[in-house]
């Protein structure tokens, strides 16, 4: 017998159970009407994922409850299977319902429950021990929900109560090279049990996170037979024979840089709409950052809703000047320029008493950035645009940013953006079109806050700083495991010590977009008061 399975890769809106579940039901009836008898949506789908702290509420619990019941109310025709948080008994769960010809016909409780990097579902979840499964065309299908499957304990006890395919929910989230670990585990579940599996993944950002979609199906020898988009919304099939996905929709995959690029993009859209903000504002600088950052706005969210602001001080290049108007003008960007000499001068007469006698240091050179920072922000207070922030991962790493300065805004594009990485994403943009003028990203970078300044006068070079932060940082080696790599053993120490006495200012800055295994957000939790050394 043969049978059409929808996979519902949709974008959810934390906490907006009513549209989520709208969305949910036009998908269905979509679904419907091109011949599925079942659909199948991403983890938490009703609720939106990571529903964090609303979950200790019991309300948030009640009005998954309603939303559910609503839904179910509605549905004719066809079985969907809905993510959804449910409290039941005093306990708590992350559930997954059939829902079918009006009513909630089954419900399946997560087993494993994840606590590590960005996840925290044990603070708010009771593990579930039982398995589902249920009966659609003459099939038996079983359900699990994202972790279940990277181990082996619950589609293991699926087969061994009778299930012949698997249905896997998920809210997994992007981080580069993301899809083929998670092609390697569903067949390493496959090879375990024999059964085939739908893998339905949300797909849209919330806050820091990114979901890529990209959801897929396998047969029971592990080859791929559905691969539908990444970084969109999207309503896919999968034709079953029997037990075994035949047939369906086969997207194809994106270079590194081309899928860093639009998680950037989906990340500032989904942020900017979903919080309604009118638009956005930032720095331009005529330096590669902020003209990356200009490029991911307008191509994220169009060029009527960005707005560039140059902040010219007595030591800014004219060449600087002349790349901004030109991106601004290439892009078609409301653009302005606003002059920052005299009000430094000010500040520095203000200051003159406090500062005699002592040498010009990064005190003057801070109260540059303090003055483009409270510029832009008064700026989106009279507008309402956000701020985006235009520094780095490197940066970020190491404490190169000024507090109140070129941190202070509301969203952080390039935060988990390593340097090395800013020049491969702008020669990807610009082989699209170019769109960042060639001495942008050929001059060395500067933050121009002194006569002749260069990163590498306090800073190592790029290579060797992102080298040292991801092996530090991102794989938690030490400095001797460092050093081994081949990397100068001083090079390596200044920049882990740069990174732990930076941790201050990291916790005041905004929030950013994830797209390593580890960035500086909620898989990074590193005290600020310390004394431990990383010499082993």
């Amino acid at each position: 017998m043969r049978q059409k399975i929808a996979i519902a890769q949709i974008n959810s809106v934390v906490g907006d159970m009513k549209g989520n579940a709208e969305k949910i039901l036009i998908m269905a009836g979509k679904a419907r009407e091109e011949g599925a008898s079942l659909m199948l949506t991403p983890e938490l789908s009703l609720c939106g994922y990571p529903p964090e702290d609303l979950l200790l509420r019991s309300g948030f619990y009640r009005a998954s409850d309603d939303a559910l019941k609503a839904l179910a109310a509605k549905t004719e025709g066809m079985a969907i299977v809905v993510g959804h948080p449910l409290e039941r008994d005093g306990r708590r769960y992350n559930a997954a319902s059939l829902i079918r010809e009006g009513r909630i016909e089954a419900t399946y409780f997560k087993r494993e429950l994840p606590n590590y990097a960005v996840f925290d579902e044990a603070r708010y979840f009771e593990k579930g021990m039982e398995p589902c499964i249920f009966e659609l065309g003459g099939v038996r299908f079983g359900l699990a929900i994202c972790e279940d499957i990277w181990k082996s304990e619950a589609s293991s006890l699926a087969k061994e109560r009778g299930a012949e395919a698997l249905l896997v929910l998920n809210a997994s989230p992007f981080h580069m090279e993301k899809q083929q670990v998670r092609y390697s585990v569903a067949r390493q579940r496959i090879a375990e049990t024999g059964l085939s599996m739908v893998y339905a993944n949300m797909v849209g950002g919330q806050d820091e996170l990114v979901f890529d979609g990209s959801s897929f199906a396998m047969d029971s020898s592990g080859n791929l037979v559905a691969v539908l988009p990444a970084f969109e919304e999207k309503l896919g099939y999968v034709e079953y024979e029997k037990a075994a996905p035949c047939s369906g929709e086969m997207a194809p995959e994106f270079s590194l840089e081309e899928s860093v690029y639009k998680a950037l993009c989906l990340g500032v859209y989904d942020y900017v709409t979903k919080n309604r903000f009118p638009g956005v504002l930032l720095g331009l600088s005529g330096g590669i950052d902020s003209a990356l950052t200009l490029a991911i706005a307008v191509d994220s969210l169009g060029a009527e809703k960005v707005h560039a602001v140059m902040m010219p001080s007595r030591y800014t290049a004219q060449m600087s000047m002349e790349d901004s108007r030109e991106m601004a003008e290439i892009f078609g960007v409301r653009y302005s320029e606003l002059p920052i000499a005299e009000i430094h001068a000010l500040f520095l007469e203000t200051l003159r008493d406090e500062f005699r006698g002592l040498p010009p240091d990064t005190a003057e050179e801070n109260i540059q950035a303090r003055i483009r920072g409270t510029l832009l922000m008064a700026l989106s207070n009279k507008h309402g645009a956000i701020v985006l922030t235009t520094g780095n991962k490197s940066e970020m790493a190491v404490g190169y940013s000024t507090l109140y300065g070129d941190m202070a805004g509301g969203f952080a594009v390039l935060k988990d953006i390593k340097k090395t990485l800013v020049y491969r994403l702008a020669h990807y943009r610009n082989s699209k079109g170019r769109v960042i003028p060639e001495r942008v990203i050929e001059r060395p970078p500067s933050a121009e806050l002194r006569a002749g300044q260069c990163d590498q006068d306090s800073l190592p070079p790029y290579e060797v700083l992102d080298a040292v932060m991801e092996a530090y940082m991102e794989r938690d080696l030490s400095l001797q495991e460092i050093s081994r790599m081949g990397i100068d053993e001083k090079d390596a120490r200044r920049v882990i010590h740069l990174i732990k006495v930076n941790e201050y200012k990291r916790r005041q800055s905004p929030v950013g977009i994830r797209i390593t295994q580890r960035g500086f957000g909620r898989d990074w939790r590193y005290p600020i008061t310390s004394k431990f050394l990383d010499e082993y």
